[in-house]
């Protein structure tokens, strides 16, 4: 997935839909911190960071066919340490983070699993509201309760940190398509697991 041609802000990403119903608000709040998403060893000398869409189907791809694969041999051995930032090219992509980060770190990935697994499902409506209603579904579905859904999806603090992290760390990154990935400084297109393996093992090696 490419870059939109328009500058992201918050008002873009929530067009007129006006849903949740903080995109309404004029009023800035304070910003909360927003962590990045970390899995493998925190302490290796290998870093990936891969920069991706929850409604980029490239991404759910990489996902199925090459990330379990990744997970299992690099990330779960503890070769790497893995980092996810989420790349928001419209509203749907920015409420989708908002419910993976609702369940907090010990949720997020399986929320992840999820989002990509059914994105066709979810992503498929033309309806902001059906979006919302799915999403909360697949937050229930993770163990979330609808007061919690509703609190992270009214966040606007916190949409309008996610916004500006993605915005200032993709910029770092010159990140203009999903997914992309940085290997220990080096940016990377999309790959598939035989070519991103390749690249691991050098890194490793040095």
């Amino acid at each position: 997935m490419n870059r939109r041609e328009f500058t992201l802000t918050l008002a873009a990403l929530m067009a007129t839909a006006a849903i949740p119903a903080w995109a309404q608000t004029a009023e800035a709040p304070a910003l909360p911190e927003v962590p990045d998403m970390v899995l493998g060893n925190p302490d290796s000398k290998v870093v990936l960071t891969e920069y991706a869409s929850y409604t980029c189907s490239h991404c759910a791809t990489f996902h199925a066919e090459v990330f379990k694969d990744l997970k299992r041999d690099y990330i779960d051995t503890g070769k790497i340490k893995f980092v996810y930032r989420e790349v928001y090219f419209d509203r749907y992509g920015l409420w989708a983070g908002m419910v993976a980060r609702c369940g907090g770190d010990m949720r997020y990935f399986g929320i992840q699993d999820i989002l990509y697994s059914t994105q066709t499902e979810w992503a498929g409506s033309d309806d902001p509201a059906t979006v919302v209603e799915n999403l909360r579904r697949i937050g229930r579905t993770a163990g979330l309760e609808n007061a919690a859904l509703d609190a992270c999806l009214n966040d606007g603090a916190m949409a309008q940190a996610m916004v500006n992290k993605y915005q200032a760390d993709s910029e770092a990154d010159d990140i203009s398509s999903t997914p992309s990935f940085v290997l220990n400084g080096t940016k990377h297109s999309n790959m598939n697991y035989a070519d991103l393996k390749a690249l691991l093992d050098a890194e490793l090696a040095k």
